[in-house]
């Protein structure tokens, strides 16, 4: 038999390697999705190989991930329940799917994955895999095998001589990618404990940013960032230089208790310093370019849309149908912003647009400007007949 296993060279994947070679008598071929973790990967495919892999696949997917999961993500104004903006639930389509191309491409009967049967990755992971080939066969250990705890794991990768990230004094678990880090487990499982202070990776502690706030201009076009203080880039050269920004000044930290598809709770720290940045600089520019309803809409269907990315649903026909009204929506999303941050916080200090719809002769209190102040009582009138109407018909108490 032979498994294409999704491999990140952590404390799970690692054990799951050696695992799958000793009780599926198989053939595990490794994938390495390099989309902006910051890890030696040359590192990580030498450990797939020396732990068992018979061949460890690497691949650089930083700008497909930019350009064709998290910009168009980012175009719906998604955010779940809220506050995540979904780092960890849109590289899982991007992974599935060249999981399951290499598998076709090695001739390979299944597919792997280390999620946790608790949690929403297995859903993400398999979704995918399902929609785009409907007979493969996913093998996923941590529902399977009796090792119930990280301390359990470890012994086993120490039994086997597996070197794992992970430790006792720092055991929550740790996801990364070009748009964000998160935490969760172990410590932070107590939703009343604080986040330790040396876990962020890509934020500066607000308390200690810089004591200068520091301005940024970033420049959007049909709804994606283009430029950044006037430099243009690639998506994810822009998104990189976003979190560079961002990040020494402590931008996007959020510690979120969030529902999961399977039913629980659970709580994740999150920091997406230039998703945040993003996410900003496009209700700024949303807020001259967009006509009133289409924005309350978009909105509405934002909330649904970031169901859809979070419960593993991006290759979904309605999250296809969906795609196409955001993007439609985000023709008219250019213009500048310009913002002052500082110690965690994103100032708006001006917005522009060469599509504007604000009108400053319409809204003046200095101008006419076309608007006939007289016209407000009857729209007034009308708006309040049903509850003239109302108060007339009801006892008064």
């Amino acid at each position: 038999m032979k498994i294409v296993l999704a491999y990140s060279g952590g404390l799970d994947t690692s054990i799951i390697l050696r695992w799958l070679i000793e009780n599926y008598q198989a053939e595990v071929i490794t994938f390495t999705a390099d989309i902006g973790q910051g890890e030696d990967l040359e590192e990580i495919r030498q450990k797939a190989l020396r732990t068992g892999a018979s061949k460890a696949h690497v691949l650089d997917l930083r700008e497909e991930f930019v350009r064709d999961f998290v910009f168009p993500m980012l175009r719906s104004g998604a955010l779940y329940e809220g506050y995540y903006l979904l780092g960890t639930s849109i590289a899982r389509p991007l992974i599935a799917k060249h999981l399951v191309r290499i598998a076709q491409e090695e001739g390979a009967e299944a597919i792997a994955h280390g999620a946790t049967g608790k949690g929403n990755d297995q859903v993400r992971f398999e979704l995918t895999a399902y929609a785009l080939k409907p007979e493969i066969k996913v093998i996923a250990p941590w529902r399977e095998w009796n090792l119930v705890s990280r301390p359990q794991m470890m012994e086993y990768a120490a039994m086997h001589g597996i070197p794992v990230p992970t430790t006792l004094e720092k055991p929550y678990s740790v996801d990364s990618n070009l748009l964000h880090n998160s935490f969760e487990g172990g410590v932070l499982e107590d939703p009343w404990a604080e986040p330790p202070a040396g876990m962020f990776r890509m934020t500066q502690d607000p308390w200690q940013a810089p004591d200068q706030p520091e301005l940024v201009e970033i420049e959007l076009e049909g709804g994606d960032v283009v430029a950044v203080n006037g430099e243009r880039l690639s998506p994810a050269s822009l998104l990189a230089r976003l979190n560079e920004i961002g990040g020494r000044h402590g931008i996007g930290r959020v510690d979120l208790v969030e529902n999961r598809f399977v039913g629980m709770k659970s709580r994740g720290v999150y920091e997406t310093p230039g998703g945040t940045l993003i996410y900003h600089a496009r209700r700024a520019v949303e807020s001259l370019t967009l006509d009133r309803e289409v924005l309350r809409q978009r909105d509405q269907l934002g909330i649904k849309y970031a169901e859809l990315v979070y419960n593993g649903f991006w290759f979904a026909p309605e999250r296809e149908a969906l795609q196409v009204y955001m993007d439609h929506v985000a023709k008219t999303v250019s213009g500048t912003v310009r913002f002052r941050l500082y110690k965690g916080n994103i100032i708006l200090a001006g917005r522009k647009s060469p599509l504007s719809l604000y009108d400053k002769s319409l809204v003046s209190f200095d101008e006419k400007g076309g608007y006939n102040q007289a016209d407000a009582e009857g729209f007034i009138k009308l708006n309040s007949l049903r509850l003239r109407v109302r108060a007339k018909a009801q006892p008064k108490d």
